[in-house]
């Protein structure tokens, strides 16, 4: 069950700096010997302000600062650099380019992908840039209230603490530690987005530092192509300059430092998790179908789990409604089947969100994989439920380093693609994810398991297309939250890869950022 809380963010809680990168081995600007990284580390703890930190092997802000979620993401850096402010990240970004040295930038450390967010040279966390700062206005056509600015070092937790007292809410992660950062430049699902879109839909402006150390503000009016590039959406038009290449483009042009995303009206939630045996398979089954065919209410939102943990095969379901109590006829089908545990209630949106067990894997070696759909359709939720079966034959076969593996199904409504404001990753096609993750213990172990989550999405993805959903080769945009590590640019970024590298080349000129772990063009 545990793995139906990943979701909301996931692979990359890193900051606005996980652009979009290719999996290639570092050509760029030359890398130093390791003898040679700690003097990095030397000349930026003598050059930053007092309020930052810098941290060697021993200490114990060295450890947070380079543990990830998932150990197969985390590495041993020559030091951990925690700059107070966006002119310390600009002192270092002109430090690691003139010495090219290869650096990660960690905000929640929730990615799974080797070295995405880790790195033997420079590893610069992000966790004093901590602020939250709600500005009201009026209400505004889109349902907005105001704007709220968040430092790109908080985990959605303290977000959604923070903004409570005044009843607002942004468009953020489901679960709980998940970091702001990469989760908006990689997308972001959230509960809300039914009625908002992703979290990059949300955001208003991007404060980035560039490669070379100047700091940049960039909005749709103001450095548009960033802006674009941090975003960017196929039937966008390139407005200006900056902006728009953040919008989903990881951090292929720089760190991002503080985003803008625009606040909603926040009350009492309805929701929680139920866990269920695994006789009760086809009823879940049964009643996710019926959901997805019947329910239009964009305040609903639903995620099936079906996991083998601990070596038995079940299903945990995760329900969420914006407001106190759901309509009638919403949750029905699923709350009339027999259940193991559940902690369902109205509650805050703060407590929901950490309520959810998403940490329970962590310290374990772990990789997520995604294929994209136009709907779940009931052969292919029998073809996943398939699949939950051979949840039991991957559990034997991957057995005994297999600690937890699991297959979320994610059904949201065409409402969400209708807010796309365009950016990096396109989604005003409608698609939803279904997403896998795999645990295990071990890293002699990482080709197996990882062969053997691509073998199950290819079934999948080959089920989906025999049925006939339009989501064959160029229509197959995998969401980047949820990509593989080898999965290719072109799978999620399509046909913006071309006008994506040319924002790459203009604002990072030196390749610095392939210094840097990811996806990179």
């Amino acid at each position: 069950m545990v793995m139906a809380f990943l979701l909301g963010s996931v692979v990359s809680v890193l900051s606005l700096a996980y652009a979009i990168l290719d999996a290639a081995p570092i050509t760029g600007p030359r890398q130093l010997a390791t003898s040679t990284y700690t003097d990095t580390c030397k000349a930026i703890a003598n050059s930053l302000s007092t309020s930052a930190g810098v941290y060697y092997i021993g200490h114990p802000l060295y450890a947070k600062g380079n543990a990830h979620w998932a150990s197969s993401s985390s590495q041993n850096s020559a030091c951990v650099i925690e700059p107070a402010n966006s002119n310390d990240v600009s002192i270092i970004m002109e430090i690691i380019s003139n010495t090219s040295t290869p650096f990660g930038i960690r905000s929640g450390g929730h990615a799974t992908n080797p070295g995405f967010s880790s790195t033997p040279g420079v590893q610069i966390a992000l966790f004093k840039l901590n602020e939250v700062t709600y500005r009201a206005t009026r209400a505004m056509s889109d349902g907005s209230v105001g704007t709220v600015e968040i430092g790109a070092g908080l985990v959605w937790d303290d977000v959604y603490a923070a903004l409570q007292p005044h009843n607002v809410a942004v468009v953020g992660g489901r679960v709980t530690g998940v970091g702001v950062g990469g989760f908006i430049l990689g997308g972001g699902y959230s509960w809300l987005s039914n009625q908002y879109g992703l979290t990059i839909d949300t955001v208003t402006a991007f404060e980035v530092v560039l490669p070379n150390g100047t700091i940049a503000i960039a909005t749709e009016t103001t450095n548009s192509d960033l802006f674009f590039g941090l975003k960017v959406s196929p039937r966008l038009e390139l407005v200006s300059s900056v902006t728009r290449a953040f919008q989903g483009g990881l951090n292929n042009f720089g760190i991002v430092t503080k985003f803008t995303l625009l606040a909603f009206p926040q009350g009492k939630v309805w929701g929680g998790l139920r866990t269920f045996t695994a006789n009760q398979i086809d009823k879940i089954n049964n009643a996710t179908v019926d959901f997805v065919q019947k329910v239009n209410d964009s305040k609903a939102a639903i995620i099936i789990a079906y996991n083998f943990l601990l070596g038995q095969l079940g299903v945990s379901l995760l329900m969420f409604y914006d407001g106190p109590t759901p309509p009638a006829g919403v949750f029905e089908r699923f709350t009339s089947i027999p259940y193991l545990s559940t902690d369902i209630s109205t509650r805050t949106l703060s407590s929901l969100v950490r309520a959810s067990p998403a940490n329970a894997t962590y310290g374990n070696r772990g990789a997520f994989n995604t294929v994209s759909l136009k709907t779940y359709s009931r052969s292919l939720i029998n073809q996943v439920a398939n699949q939950s079966e051979s949840i039991q034959y991957w559990g034997k076969r991957l057995a005994p380093q297999a600690n937890f593996i699991s297959y979320d199904v994610e059904p949201f409504l065409p409402t969400m693609s209708d807010r796309s404001k365009g950016g990096a990753y396109p989604h005003d096609d409608f698609l939803v994810p279904l997403n896998l993750y795999f645990a295990w213990q071990g890293s002699s172990n990482d080709e197996e398991f990882i062969d053997a989550m691509r073998e199950s999405t290819d079934l999948i993805y080959r089920q989906a297309v025999a049925e006939g959903q339009d989501v064959a080769g160029a229509k197959q945009i995998k969401y980047p939250n949820y990509a593989a590590s080898a999965e290719s640019l072109q799978s999620m970024y399509g046909s913006n890869m071309p006008r994506l590298k040319g924002i790459k080349d203009r604002y990072d000129p030196n390749n610095v950022m392939r210094l840097a772990g990811g996806y990179r063009f």
